[in-house]
């Protein structure tokens, strides 16, 4: 398939609903509860909901929502971070659109822009890297964020401010790591899940092999999805077809765009600027080793973290928001005390309503009533109570 209109065809968009029917029926534990899958990536989560995916496919299976939305897993602590150094008056400091509106303990980066900071707007590093050769007077910062998607795009940049010499660009790092997230997940007891949807983005720079230890180890099945409706239920298909028939690999659907073996010049400029951390902190799931990169000695002078007095705030996020227990799959954001009434994309308490890719903005922008009603026609009023519906 070439154009993006072949992979909504309703018409095998219904023959893969209907093979995806038939192999509910073959696999033994869908008789006793539903089947749990979860789609790391907060990308599968909005074409899930915005395709209407959930309530197309059979009460036997049930999406957990992932942590893959690097936004809203930043702790409120970095956020504050990145604040000070926003208002550090020789200071213009760059971001992605989503973190201007991630609430820190007092307020957001556009609150700060609004109170004088100079934040703008970037939509790469390379931006970031532009603004600094136009304002030499001025020390250029990039709030750079996101899972081995992004940090490619960091590491370039920061070769190319080496070879061009810009004394006044650095990163303020908050890159972090998709493998040491899942085993987090997998090791935690309350969770029971019996398979992933793999985030297809973060596997076009890493490949396949890194989820290998998930079928040894834990025995459990993940398809590589991409993000297109058809994608997304083949990926399914895949998926179930693997516990029908008693297997536990890893598979990759998005072959169009993920190689097996990953991008090896993007993995090459990530090695050669970044290393892990020992430990980093995550919204919701707390500090996990080797989760997080940081710069290198090689090429500290770009590392906004040395260049500045960085305060490594520790803040625990408000009482009343309920992101860390959504980010890990406890429960759905409609369960959330404040979804829909004090939290909105409006007026956001946490950063998962916040996020393009968050699993809050998604029910809000797509679920809506209409959802519900259809799965409480659906269901009876214990089980749709059980899994989660309001």
């Amino acid at each position: 398939m070439k154009y993006v209109d072949e992979f909504r065809d309703p018409d095998k968009a219904r023959s893969l609903l209907r093979a995806i029917e038939g192999l509910v029926a073959d696999i033994e534990i869908c008789r006793r509860r539903p089947l749990q899958i979860m789609e790391v990536c907060g990308g599968h989560t909005h074409s899930i909901f915005k395709y209407g995916l959930e309530s197309l496919l059979p009460e036997a299976i049930e999406f957990v929502h992932g942590p893959g939305c690097p936004v809203c897993v930043l702790p409120v602590g970095r956020v504050d971070d990145g604040l000070v150094l926003a208002e550090h008056p020789s200071v213009i400091f760059t971001t992605f659109g989503d973190a201007m509106r991630v609430p820190g303990s007092k307020k957001s980066l556009l609150q700060a822009k609004a109170d004088g900071a100079d934040v703008r707007m970037v939509y790469s590093p390379l931006d970031a890297l532009g603004i600094a050769k136009a304002n030499p007077g001025k020390e250029v910062v990039f709030f750079a964020l996101g899972f081995e998607t992004t940090i490619p795009s960091t590491a370039m940049t920061v070769l190319q401010a080496e070879r061009e010499h810009v004394a006044n660009f650095s990163v303020f790092c908050n890159h972090i790591t998709i493998i040491p997230t899942i085993k987090a997940i997998l090791d935690s007891p309350e969770l029971t899940l019996d398979g992933f949807l793999g985030p297809g983005h973060v596997s076009m720079v890493i490949g396949t092999a890194p989820y290998q230890f998930i079928c040894r180890h834990y025995r459990k099945p993940l398809v590589v999805a991409g993000f297109e409706p058809l994608d997304i239920l083949q990926s399914i298909w895949m998926l179930l077809r693997q516990l029908a028939e008693g297997r536990c690999e890893v598979e990759n659907q998005y072959r169009r765009v993920v190689a097996d073996a990953g991008n090896d010049p993007a993995l090459r400029a990530v090695q050669e600027v970044f290393e892990l951390r020992e430990f980093f902190e995550w919204r919701g799931l707390g500090s996990i080793d080797h989760s997080g990169v940081c710069i290198r000695d090689a090429y500290a002078a770009f590392d906004a973290e040395r260049r500045f007095s960085v305060p490594n705030l520790k803040i625990a996020d408000p009482k009343s928001c309920q992101c860390g227990e959504v980010l890990k799959g406890v429960i759905k954001p409609r369960q959330c005390k404040v979804f829909g009434r004090a939290c909105t994309p409006e007026t956001p308490l946490g950063a998962l309503m916040v996020s393009s890719e968050g699993a809050c903005a998604a029910y809000y922008n797509y679920a809506g009533v209409q959802l519900g009603k259809v799965r409480r026609s659906r269901a009876a009023p214990d089980r749709g109570r059980a899994r989660g519906m309001p």
